[in-house]
């Protein structure tokens, strides 16, 4: 019975620490998919919003929009590619 107890306390050991290893890895994902969201969330949507446009009939609309948005839009394209450009150094 001790043999049992000790194989059982052993394996628990070991799987307890893949276990926590895999929160780990989660909670580090969760946390880059929340700030990837947070970063270009605002970007996605407003894209999201003038294709929404284009599609129906207010083209006049669509495009009278992304002008209005044409200079935020360019100030988050430099931002995506400066960020492109560091991580491909």
């Amino acid at each position: 019975m001790t043999t049992l107890l000790r194989l059982r306390r052993r394996l628990w050991g070991r799987a307890g620490g893949v276990n926590m290893e895999y929160v780990i890895l989660a909670v580090l994902v969760a946390a880059a998919v929340m700030l990837a969201v947070a970063y270009f969330g605002r970007t996605i949507a407003k894209m999201f919003l003038t294709s929404s446009e284009a599609v129906t009939l207010e083209h006049t609309k669509a495009q009278s929009n992304l002008n209005k948005r044409r200079p935020e839009l360019d100030i988050d394209r430099k931002t995506a590619k400066k960020y492109h450009d560091s991580m491909h150094k």
